[in-house]
């Protein structure tokens, strides 16, 4: 099905084509174009994260007044996949697709102060610290623990497949800050530094070479109680709703239509080669 875009909508088409032209340098090209992961490294991602935030264009579906863009999903999408198929390099998704949409749902005025401005300009770098060894899919049995000490928690645990933790400087987090006879009850979303003493990071190096994920180990990580997110409890509720933007809320589709573009026209050029039959051994 072919869209049908407005005159505005043509002319904004025509302005994000000329401005990717000119600011996606051959080496972001080259690397969009070759990844081997879900997420870009980020030696790739941040610097053109930062090429982004500095055009105003790093975050099309936060609202204006935390940054963002303000954009129809009309541009949206056009930009998305104006993005695929000049060959950009994704941006992480933990801050500006997740932990930051979160923010501005369900965060304190302090909060969106202190931790969106630094997210969106490439500051800080955030990973997402859910997935315990015995706690993958059933996600309710998590174990980290958050012991209340006056005006801070004390943190105890082990997070797992940790996208990126060796390049994080924040981790948003599940922890279990009481036992509840309904597992989804006694859970609380929380903000940990991970420069805190106590936090540990180990690789997890991949068959191909590549260390993308990570294990963390928290001892005794002092987090104050101001970085909680939401009700002290409740981080369920919290959760479900960042998982509205983890699984669905970008425009993913206009991507994925530039991507099978891309692979059709490989496949129609590698079908007009000659078939030259390797010699079979004598």
């Amino acid at each position: 099905m072919e869209t049908a875009w407005t005159a505005e909508e043509l002319a904004f088409r025509d302005e994000v084509r000329a401005f990717l032209g000119e600011a996606l340098t051959p080496e972001l090209r080259a690397a969009g174009r070759s990844m081997t992961s879900v997420y870009a490294h980020p030696d790739v991602s941040l610097p053109w994260q930062r090429i982004l935030h500095a055009k105003g264009w790093v975050a099309p579906a936060w609202p204006v007044e935390y940054g963002g863009c303000g954009w129809s999903a009309a541009k949206r999408s056009i930009f998305a996949e104006e993005l695929s198929l000049a060959g950009a390099p994704p941006l992480s998704p933990m801050g500006l697709g997740m932990c930051g949409p979160v923010l501005i749902g369900h965060g304190t005025a302090a909060q969106k102060a202190r931790f969106l401005p630094p997210m969106l300009s490439a500051e800080d770098f955030w990973c997402q610290g859910y997935s315990e060894p015995g706690s993958g899919s059933d996600l309710a049995s998590l174990q980290m623990s958050a012991r209340a000490d006056g005006d801070d928690f004390i943190c105890n645990g082990h997070k797992i497949w940790t996208t990126h933790a060796n390049f994080a400087n924040w981790i948003f987090c599940l922890v279990r800050t009481s036992q509840e006879a309904i597992r989804q009850r006694g859970i609380t979303f929380i903000l940990i530094d991970m420069k805190t003493p106590g936090v540990e990071v180990r690789p997890i190096v991949s068959l191909s070479g590549e260390h993308i994920q990570n294990e963390i180990f928290f001892t005794d990580v002092r987090v104050p109680r101001e970085n909680v997110v939401g009700e002290v409890g409740d981080g369920w509720t919290v959760a479900k709703y960042l998982m509205q933007f983890e699984r669905g809320g970008g425009s993913s589709a206009p991507g994925f239509k530039a991507r099978l573009s891309r692979i059709r026209a490989m496949t129609a050029a590698k079908s007009c080669q000659p078939y030259l039959p390797r010699p079979m051994p004598l």
